[in-house]
Formats: structure tokens, C-alpha cells, sequence
């Protein structure tokens, strides 16, 4: 009896059935075999069979999927579908071993729900597409809003929908509603453009839809309307639109104000670097980008951009290095940056501090200021040299750069070398935690 007792024992361990005591004496509880992942090895939460007969976690063999593996890791077996089945006695028998040992801390895990197929999703697309032919912007509305959350509900779901193009179908619709009555298709559209963030990265064919003239107006109302989920929502989709686009959306009125009324009263981090990039597509890719600066420089984006730079992470720091690069490209601009007090010690400051686009950025910046100035008092270089440019720059060279960033460097050292007689430069311990890239 002892003897069967013992046996019975040590198979309940083996099984995990069985608490047993760790090194430190404390009560350690096994997971049952069969109800782990054979590669995460964790508590599977979602089981599913593949059609070698294996029992996977759900999103472990997803992961293995989509890295481009079509064989059963366990098998290696060539699987005969890519669509793993649910496996509800495996995921019962677990919920009902976590409730058995709920008194170890072990919580029950919930049933999880059925991820949407490829099939379901092209069948509301169709829908869709039929819903916009017909003018029915209360029908496609209510779709595209099954459509975000079946999206929201897993980023497996938002993967199935988006390779399914459903960033195409939506793309369609808004542009199809943009053209008729926009008081009458306001909510339809609104709901689509939310959809539409989701969706990311665009294909060319949506991009083409939205790019549309009609498509284009509607989305710069809504980038200039009151409320704040239509502007973030707006400017992210023209983002995505790139550089294409740019010429139209500068020549429409309030585009400007509304881009730089985005960065002044910031909605979020990310609408804020949306913007920035749109405000930079469009100064640096438009054929009449004297025109467009001039108009920002006057709104006072000199500024705005150096008080973001004083105090930012690194996104949202590179961007606005980015649009103040492009804006010094014209004399306005850099007349603006030359007269603003910030301009050096920010510029400084940012150099070998953030990253190295940060770093080639702020270079660019500083050269195109010093390289036009034309007091002879030294101006800007004077500024320049006061907050450390001359130690920070010879730095710059020992720590190594490319051959382009180094020839400004060396044109700077020379321009700020006529004027160091002039100033006493600040203390180089600023450098000093600074490491060398090599």
C-alpha cells in the first residue's frame, strides 16, 4: 500500500497534478505537459491543432507562420492548411486545472474568442463596396465601425483585415462619399477616416483613391474642423499620403494655419510628428516652397520649432530639426532663426545629444546660419561660439563622421576660429559622459 501510494504520488507530480517544494522549501507547482506551448513553453492561453494533429498556442504558431515557416515545428511535417483549429477539450481541461489550483495563484484563463477568418472579413468588404455604389452612408457606417472593431479586438484580427485590403475598400468608400453631399455623408466619412488609421501602411491603390481631389478637400476640412479625433485623424492619413500630394494640399486655404496650429496646441505626440512630417513634405517637395516658408516663417514656426527642441524625445526632436532645416533653405528663414536667442543654444546643444540624424541635422542648420552671416561683429558666430560650438565640433571630428558632414564641420571651425579672440567659450566638462562611436 505504501508502495502504490508513493507511485501514485510521483505520477501526480509528473503530470503537475502535485505541488512540490523548490530549493528554498516554498510550494512550487508543475504545468502539466500537455498544457504547454511545445514552443513558448508557457501555459498555452488559446490552443490550437494544427493539421499534423500538434497542439500550439495560438499566437506562438501565428508568430511561426508569419515568419515564413509552412511546416509543423514539432514534425516537421508540410502543413496541409495555414489555419490552425481551435482545440476546446485541450483549452477546457486547462481552465479547469487553473481553477483547481487557483489557491497557488494561478488565475483561470478566459475563453478566448474566435479571431475573425478571411473569409468573414472579405464578405463585410463586400458589403462595403456595395454599401458606398449605393449611396447608403448609414449602412457603410455601421460596416466600417464592425469592421474597427473587430480590428481593436486583436492585432492578429487588425493583420487578417488589413492583408484582406481593406485599406483599398475603405479608401474607395471615402472618396465615392467625399464627392457627394458632404453635410449628408459627414458621419460615414468620419467613421471611414478613423478606420482608415488603422489600416496602415496604405497600398498605392488607396493612396490613389485618397489622393483624389475630392478626397483631398475633405480631408483638409477635417484637418481644419473643431474636433480633435478629426484633425489627428486627418493629418496621419495625409502623412501617409507622402510627398505626391503636397503641391495640391499647399495651394488649399486654412491647410497651413491648421498643420501649424497642430504643432502650437498639441492633440498628441503622435499627431504632433504627423504634422511636422506633412509641414516637411511640403516645404522641401512643392515647387513653390519660397512661397509656402515664407507663410509658415510669418505664422512664427522659427520659434515654435526652437521652444519643441528645448525639451524633447528623440521623434519629435529629429522632426522639428527636420522642418527648421528645410525652413533655413530660404533667407527668410534664416533671418528668423539668426534673430531668435534660442537658435545657438539649442542647435549646440542637440549635437552629439540625441542621435546622429539629430546631430547631422543640427550641423546642417548651424552651417547654413553661419555660412550666411554678414555682420561684422560675427553675429550668430559669436552667439556660436559663447555656448561651446568650437569644442563640441572638434569633438564631432575625433569621434568620426562621414566625409559630407565633415568638410561642414571643418568650413565651421574655420568661420568660428576668426572670431574666438573675440569670446571666452564655455567649459568642455558638458562632454565629458560622451563616448566614442568606434
Amino acid at each position: 500500500m505504501m508502495i502504490s501510494s508513493w507511485r501514485r504520488r510521483r505520477a501526480a507530480r509528473r503530470a503537475g497534478k502535485e505541488p512540490r517544494r523548490n530549493e528554498n522549501g516554498e510550494m512550487e507547482l508543475t504545468i502539466p505537459r500537455d498544457f504547454r506551448c511545445p514552443i513558448s513553453l508557457d501555459l498555452m492561453k488559446d490552443p490550437v491543432t494544427l493539421s499534423t494533429g500538434i497542439t500550439y498556442d495560438r499566437e506562438s504558431i501565428e508568430k511561426w507562420i508569419e515568419a515564413g515557416n509552412f511546416t509543423c515545428p514539432l514534425t516537421n511535417q508540410v502543413l496541409r492548411s495555414l489555419e490552425p483549429i481551435p482545440n476546446h477539450t485541450i483549452r477546457k481541461r486547462i481552465q479547469d486545472w487553473c481553477v483547481e489550483n487557483r489557491s497557488f495563484g494561478i488565475e483561470r484563463i478566459p475563453t478566448p474568442r474566435v479571431p475573425v477568418s478571411s473569409t468573414e472579413v472579405l464578405e463585410i468588404l463586400s458589403k462595403i463596396d456595395v454599401a458606398f455604389k449605393k449611396e447608403d452612408g448609414e449602412g457603410c457606417r455601421e460596416l466600417v465601425v464592425k469592421v474597427k472593431s473587430l480590428a481593436k479586438e486583436s492585432e492578429r484580427n487588425k493583420r487578417c483585415i488589413v492583408t484582406n485590403g481593406a485599406g483599398s475598400v475603405l479608401s474607395e468608400a471615402f472618396q465615392a462619399f467625399s464627392k457627394a453631399s458632404f453635410d449628408v455623408n459627414v458621419a460615414v466619412l468620419e467613421e471611414i477616416l478613423s478606420a482608415l488609421t488603422i489600416m496602415f501602411p496604405l497600398d498605392g491603390e488607396a493612396k490613389g483613391f485618397l489622393g483624389s481631389v475630392s478626397a483631398m478637400h475633405c480631408l483638409k476640412w477635417f484637418l481644419s474642423s473643431g474636433d480633435l479625433s478629426r484633425r489627428r485623424n486627418a493629418v496621419l492619413v495625409l502623412k501617409e499620403l507622402g510627398q505626391e500630394k503636397m503641391d495640391e494640399l499647399s495651394e488649399m486655404e486654412g491647410a497651413i494655419e491648421a498643420l501649424f496650429k497642430l504643432i502650437k496646441d498639441p492633440i498628441c505626440p503622435t499627431a504632433t510628428k504627423a504634422s511636422l512630417t506633412v509641414i516637411y513634405y511640403m516645404i522641401t517637395s512643392t515647387s513653390t516652397n519660397e512661397q509656402l516658408i515664407a507663410e509658415f516663417v510669418n505664422l512664427g514656426i522659427v520659434s515654435l520649432l526652437l521652444e519643441t527642441l528645448v525639451d524633447s524625445e528623440r521623434g519629435l526632436c529629429e522632426k522639428a530639426l527636420g522642418v527648421l532645416d528645410g525652413i533655413c533653405n530660404s533667407e527668410e528663414g534664416r533671418q528668423m532663426a539668426c534673430n531668435n536667442a534660442l537658435s545657438m543654444p539649442v542647435l549646440v546643444k542637440k549635437i552629439l545629444r540625441v542621435s546622429n540624424l539629430a546631430t547631422e541635422l543640427s550641423l546642417s542648420i548651424l552651417w547654413k546660419l553661419c555660412k550666411n552671416e554678414k555682420s561684422e561683429d560675427g553675429g550668430v558666430l559669436v552667439e556660436a561660439l559663447q555656448v561651446g560650438a568650437f569644442q563640441k565640433l572638434l569633438l564631432l571630428l575625433q569621434l568620426g563622421c562621414v566625409d559630407k558632414t565633415k568638410e561642414k564641420v571643418s568650413e565651421l571651425l574655420k568661420l568660428l576660429n576668426l572670431h574666438r579672440n573675440k569670446v571666452e567659450c564655455v567649459d568642455p566638462m558638458d562632454f565629458k559622459d560622451l563616448k566614442r562611436s568606434f
